[in-house]
């Protein structure tokens, strides 16, 4: 029987490969022996795309191929989100997620999607392009907990900014935690316009939402 860190290697690379069918019957392979679904998800199936993103970054894979990579991920994902163990509902921190207007690119924020849906974050997803109004009137609906923005573009980036100021034109900065991300932005930007979280990828992404909301 295949060790737990060689299903683990072969979700990855099955993602990586785009091999969306044989993705399934490993994942299967690993509940089969009685692994945790969630190490499988965030060391199996996360791991290979953030493998492929890094390959879309050296502009070795094109949009289309990091899709397929993506098609692959959520066909393990199906296996194995069934055997998570459950979490309280009531307890569920709620975030706000999107890429700010003027901004198409949506890899990145999918990707810490599905990973903050994994570590248990109820999200709303407002997608790309967004209206920077959104975010703060989906955030206020759905009394969300966070508000994390990205982008890709230093032309977008300002819109990140424009959110807070508007929150604090509101009356409501302290209710929300900010986190922003995007290849662009950095600490110093995060920390400059007030922001609460900032990370460089969708792993950190996790951890630090965790930390803002108290998460253990």
């Amino acid at each position: 029987m295949a060790s737990k860190e060689e299903l683990l290697a072969k979700l990855s690379e099955c993602v990586v490969e785009m091999e969306d069918e044989e993705v399934v019957d490993v994942a299967k392979e690993y509940i089969e022996a009685g692994y945790p679904a969630f190490d499988g998800i965030m060391d199996g199936l996360v791991d290979g795309m953030n493998k492929a993103s890094e390959l879309y970054d050296a502009e070795e894979y094109f949009v289309t191929d990091v899709l397929l990579c993506s098609d692959a991920m959520y066909a393990g994902l199906d296996v194995l989100r069934p055997y998570l163990e459950n979490t309280d509902d009531q307890a569920k921190k709620k975030a706000v997620i999107g890429v700010v207007e003027g901004d198409t690119h949506d890899i990145g924020k999918n990707l810490v999607k599905i990973m903050m849906e994994t570590a248990g974050f109820e999200m709303y997803d407002l997608g790309r392009d967004v209206p920077l109004d959104q975010f703060i009137e989906k955030a206020k609906e759905v009394d969300a907990d966070l508000i994390c923005m990205s982008t890709l573009m230093t032309t977008t980036m300002g819109g990140m900014q424009t959110v807070i100021e508007k929150l604090k034109d509101q009356g409501i900065r302290d209710k929300f935690k900010v986190m922003v991300g995007g290849s662009p932005i950095s600490k110093k930007f995060a920390d400059d316009i007030g922001a609460e979280g900032y990370s460089v990828n969708a792993v950190e992404a996790v951890k630090v939402a965790k930390e803002l909301t108290g998460i253990a």
